[in-house]
């Protein structure tokens, strides 16, 4: 992860861009390309091209990791401690196998 990290800082840095990078606009980019990635299943879920679902993928992971950079947040740090947070929301015991809102388990 931290190569990946420095590898986005790098290109970045190259072109100038994080003068454009606030956490507001790389929230937009977030919610944008993941419009992107949802459009690549828009009339056939079930033929869609893998290629582009991957190429709009990175963009997501992309600016989530350049939004973890801007609120020197580590993204694994953060990822883990929501995932121990969603465990205690839904208990295997009630959440095994069905898609029910936490609050209606």
């Amino acid at each position: 992860m931290k190569e990946l990290m420095e590898q986005i800082k790098q290109f970045n840095e190259e072109r100038d861009w994080d003068k454009f990078h606030s956490p507001e606009n790389l929230a937009k980019s977030i919610s944008i390309e993941a419009g992107e990635l949802l459009e690549c299943f828009q009339w056939n879920s079930e033929n869609y091209n893998k290629e582009e679902v991957c190429e709009e993928l990175a963009d997501v992971f992309t600016y989530c990791i350049q939004m973890a950079m801007k609120l020197n947040v580590n993204p694994e740090d953060i990822i883990l401690k929501k995932l121990e947070k969603t465990k205690k929301k839904y208990p295997v015991e009630k959440a095994k196998g069905v898609s029910t809102k936490y609050n209606k388990l």
